[in-house]
């Protein structure tokens, strides 16, 4: 970490097999600062190549999940950095956000720690209604921020009240069905053994609140969603989102986004539960 220029913010990029998109992200991420810190998990496809030669520092860390290797990446470069910008490889800033990061670097700040609003895509195609989690903690002082430690849905939270930033992360991902189904796969795995845990222990940093922030009314709902059967949470989540949401105004992608969302994803969260209830009782 040496090498990196002497500045006040430095922009996080976690990155694995990005080579479609990291261009695109770090185009746009330079823009806000010089000082790129890309962290890699053994991309095979010239992702770290790509963003060597547009200036990042790229270092490879074997990926636990994403809590570790965000607060891993935290503990690099807080001690150096007044501020820090974490984005995915495939969330794309666009101006107006650029410009209102820029002016809190330049001192124009009221807060410690800003969320951004995201945009969702599916099917290469952006959501204007239908996306999910819209507002992200990912703009802090170095010492204000962490992620949680989670599996899954895990959010960056503040030891500061936070402002919010005008524009938008363009959350490219998603290019087609077949890497959508084979991500949202994955997360189900995490999502089911994070719900399994959670009959545990109630250790969450970003605690459910209806009157909280956008993130904490959304793990309010979310907790709500859990308490009914399944099945039936699974209905209930395609009308919130298709009709409450209003993801019926973004056409046939938001009816398809809506049904895979929750008769695809959510049910198959549901049945792993289901699946590794029935082990335990079968031990």
């Amino acid at each position: 970490m040496n090498d990196m220029k002497s500045n006040s913010c430095v922009v996080v990029i976690l990155t694995f097999n990005s080579a479609n998109i990291i261009q695109e992200t770090l185009a746009q991420a330079l823009k806000v600062s010089q000082n790129i810190f890309v962290v890699d998990s053994g991309s095979k496809d010239g992702t770290p190549e790509i963003a060597q030669t547009m200036g990042a520092q790229v270092v490879d860390r074997v990926f636990a999940n994403y809590s570790d290797q965000r607060n891993w990446a935290i503990g690099q470069i807080s001690s150096q950095y007044d501020w820090q910008l974490h984005l995915d490889a495939d969330e794309v800033l666009d101006e107006i956000a650029i410009a209102a990061i820029n002016k809190v670097l330049n001192g124009n700040q009221s807060f410690n720690a800003y969320l951004i609003k995201r945009r969702d895509y599916f099917m290469g195609q952006m959501l204007r209604f239908s996306g999910v989690n819209p507002w992200h903690l990912r703009l802090f002082k170095s010492g204000f921020g962490q992620c949680e430690n989670r599996l899954y849905d895990q959010h960056f939270v503040a030891t500061c009240p936070t402002g919010k930033l005008d524009g938008l992360m363009h959350d490219k991902n998603s290019s087609n069905m077949a890497g959508w189904t084979a991500s949202h796969n994955r997360w189900s795995d995490l999502e089911a053994d994070q719900i399994m845990a959670e009959t545990k222990t109630k250790d969450d940093v970003l605690q459910p609140r209806l009157l909280g922030d956008a993130r904490e009314r959304t793990r309010f709902i979310k907790s709500l969603y859990y308490r009914l059967p399944i099945g039936l949470r699974a209905l209930s989540y395609f009308f919130y989102r298709y009709l409450f949401r209003l993801g019926f105004l973004d056409g046939v992608i938001g009816f398809y986004f809506a049904f895979f969302q929750a008769f695809w994803f959510r049910m198959l969260v549901d049945a792993k539960i289901y699946e590794k209830n029935l082990t335990k009782e079968l031990l």
